[in-house]
């Protein structure tokens, strides 16, 4: 009886998928607006109705009662089951609330440190330790057995108010030759505070960050203490990709959508602080040069795919409607204009729209909230169910959700470490096929195959 309810779920997921589209292209043919709900939610109950029956019928006549679903069933519901805070419907199918999965392979789980404060950034060195960023301004040294170090001294004074700080941090594609560290963090500036983008180098004995300069910072300055972004990589040129908030308040939102503002951004930058050669608003004056895509809302999670090299990302939605989206150079990823989520106090997010021409549907979306931050794919053979797979981090959600990806769409999701309670940060592959995460109350994970 299991499998027929979830017939009856899939048929009603696709008839609401199906009806929205054709709804929308109607609607962007002959009018400005989104489709007419009340008109929707008297087809669809109805339809609701006829499809429950059918499946029903059909299902008791096939069906075993002793039939239940296995753990690698294709068919598996989706691991979300609390109510959207939302009514709005996906663009397609598979958009939100993949069906769930549950790792075959077995891995283990340990423990390297408890005793971080609000570790944000994490990154390896080439020895196998690891250099990590603390909200509160310090920088550290770790080792895969635990040891931490005293805080690395030369690092420029953050603002580690509400969502600031020591945020996103990498090393130079050169970094055995050069020791070069770049980073992310709020900084304290005349008018306000904004997302500055720093580099240094490490001194041999690991102990101080020398030549630290800064090379780029998000303006314009805002009194605010939210939503800096902020991740920091290297793509496979040689250049530096980070990405910024749009700083949270109503007043600010407007600036993703600004191109000569670089809130709510992703930005791609030379390593001294200048637009990158093959940026998409290279040759426009009516644009910032080092711009590589816009219409975001607070992006903490980047990272590329192993295979295609593409970009992804993650960013906050307000309540609801956190997003993943595969970017583009160029293209606008909608905030605040679109989104699934709604805000805080209930009400619409302007005018109430999920989609527009010209604007970029999220590749998968969450509602409610996954709250995510740091991710990367998985590109080892020591577990090769996870090959290629994404792993997300999750901080309300206090988890972290795998998801495997087929043509640039979710197919499947997991959560990860899910028992802990964690606010989990940031997470990294190490060159030794393993998952690194670190968490809010200060954790340390290691996990890897059995």
């Amino acid at each position: 009886m299991n499998v027929c309810i979830v017939k009856v779920y899939e048929k009603i997921f696709n008839l609401q998928i199906n009806m929205k589209i054709m709804d929308l292209e109607l609607n962007y043919i002959y009018s400005s607006d989104m489709y007419n709900n009340n008109v929707y939610m008297k087809y669809f109950k109805n339809a609701v109705l006829l499809i429950f029956l059918f499946c029903f019928n059909s299902c008791a006549s096939r069906v075993n009662e002793n039939e239940i679903f296995s753990e690698s069933d294709s068919l598996m519901p989706p691991l979300e089951r609390r109510k959207p805070e939302s009514d709005f419907l996906p663009a397609f199918k598979g958009q939100t609330r993949a069906p769930g999965l549950k790792t075959k392979q077995n891995y283990k789980v340990s423990i390297i440190t408890s005793d971080l404060q609000r570790p944000w950034g994490i990154a390896e060195l080439p020895e196998g330790n690891f250099i990590l960023t603390e909200k509160s301004g310090h920088m550290r040294i770790v080792s895969k057995s635990g040891n931490i170090s005293e805080p690395i001294s030369g690092i420029p004074e953050v603002n580690s108010s509400g969502q600031g700080g020591l945020l996103g941090i990498t090393l130079d594609p050169d970094f055995k030759s050069n020791r070069k560290v770049y980073w992310t963090f709020s900084e304290n500036r005349m008018n306000g505070t904004l997302t500055s983008v720093a580099k240094g180098t490490l001194s041999a004995d690991y102990r101080n960050m020398e030549n630290v300069i800064i090379i780029y910072r998000a303006t314009p300055e805002y009194k605010g203490i939210l939503h800096y972004g902020s991740r920091i990589l290297f793509d496979s040129t040689g250049h530096i990709v980070f990405s910024t908030g749009e700083r949270s308040d109503k007043v600010m939102r407007h600036h993703s959508q600004n191109l000569n503002s670089s809130l709510g951004k992703i930005i791609r930058i030379n390593t001294d602080g200048k637009a990158a050669p093959g940026n998409p608003f290279l040759n426009r004056s009516d644009a910032r040069p080092e711009i590589y895509s816009y219409g975001h809302r607070n992006v903490q999670g980047l990272a590329f795919h192993p295979v295609s090299g593409e970009l992804w990302e993650n960013e906050f939605g307000p309540r609801g409607g956190d997003e993943l989206n595969r970017i583009e150079p160029g293209k606008n990823y909608g905030w605040p204009v679109i989104t699934y989520g709604i805000e805080y106090m209930g009400s619409k997010v302007g005018d109430g729209l999920t989609f527009m021409a010209g604007m970029e549907q999220p590749v998968y979306y969450w509602d409610p909230v996954l709250s995510p931050s740091g991710m990367t794919f998985y590109s080892s053979d020591d577990m090769k169910e996870w090959k290629n797979n994404l792993f997300i981090c999750g901080l309300n959600s206090n988890h972290i959700a795998r998801l495997v990806i087929e043509n640039n769409k979710v197919i499947g999701e997991e959560r990860i470490l899910e028992n802990e309670k964690q606010r989990f940060r940031d997470i990294i592959q190490g060159n030794d096929g393993a998952l690194y995460s670190i968490t809010d109350e200060g954790r340390m994970y290691r996990i890897n195959a059995d």
